[in-house]
């Protein structure tokens, strides 16, 4: 698996204008869609809407809170409301239940969206090492992660967020079929040694800290993770209207290591 920068997506415009020819684009006017990203956690459940912004226009991330939100617990028939927080989120602080299956409905002018999901248990991280490994063009920081696959279900997939002193570094997403021994590996280059040389978007300094967090997602969670990787919106998770977006059950696990570059040993 390869984790990408959270900012890796940045740079393409930049690539863009560096061009010798400048390029007329024209894009269809196309109505904005609305976007659902919802997760259920231990700690409750959380959704964000939002709508599409269009490629010529700055970001928007407005939170949009005139809708009707509730989740399901299919398992047991319990439906529980959720409400706006002060931030505009949907939220609601009773615990997803491992092993049960929910289903999420957005309701919002005069459209209806709903996506199912089961929660999934947490695993276990059980380490987490640097190493230097010799490039031709500098040494670099690699980072070697270990997880306790969990053989509850069949091709249980992962997504691996990194955090630098608690904003978002890198993430990816893998699935369990490298396990060996029921133990899954993820393997990622971070820092250059001649920082000086290192871009600002990847480089740790000594006293870095740098947080994994690992969260047991369904093949079509980690599906959608992999198309927007390639550019695209990724397949559709939601059925009723047409939205963007998506909904996942589960309970993320973190485990934290300091960088300290004189400390690292080399690998052989």
């Amino acid at each position: 698996m390869k984790l990408h920068s959270i900012i890796s997506a940045l740079c393409v415009p930049l690539l863009l204008v560096s061009c010798e020819k400048e390029l007329d684009l024209k894009y269809h006017d196309i109505a904005p869609l609305t976007v659902i990203e919802a997760q259920l956690t231990p700690d409750g459940a959380k959704v964000g809407i939002t709508y599409t912004t269009p490629m010529d226009e700055p970001m928007d991330r407005t939170l949009l809170t005139d809708a009707v939100v509730t989740l399901t617990d299919l398992t047991d028939g319990t439906v529980y409301d959720l409400h706006t927080d002060s931030e505009g989120f949907f939220v609601d602080p009773t615990p997803g239940i491992t092993g049960h299956d929910y289903r999420l409905a957005v309701e919002r002018a005069g459209f209806r969206y709903e996506a199912d999901a089961t929660m999934y248990p947490p695993t276990e991280i059980k380490s987490l090492e640097f190493n230097w490994i010799k490039m031709p063009y500098d040494d670099v920081a690699v980072l070697k992660g270990e997880f306790y696959d969990n053989d509850t279900y069949d091709s249980e997939c992962y997504w691996i967020k990194l955090y630098r002193n608690g904003e978002i570094y890198m993430w990816g997403e893998m699935d369990d079929r490298n396990a060996i021994d029921g133990v899954s590996t993820f393997i990622t280059m971070t820092t250059r040694r001649d920082t000086d040389e290192e871009d600002d978007d990847t480089v740790l300094f000594d006293g870095d800290i740098i947080t994994v967090t690992v969260s047991p997602i369904s093949l079509a969670m980690h599906d959608y993770l992999e198309a927007l990787q390639n550019g695209s919106n990724g397949p559709a998770m939601f059925s009723g209207d047409k939205c963007l977006g998506y909904f996942m059950a589960t309970s993320p696990v973190s485990d934290s290591i300091v960088f300290h570059p004189d400390e690292i040993p080399e690998y052989k």
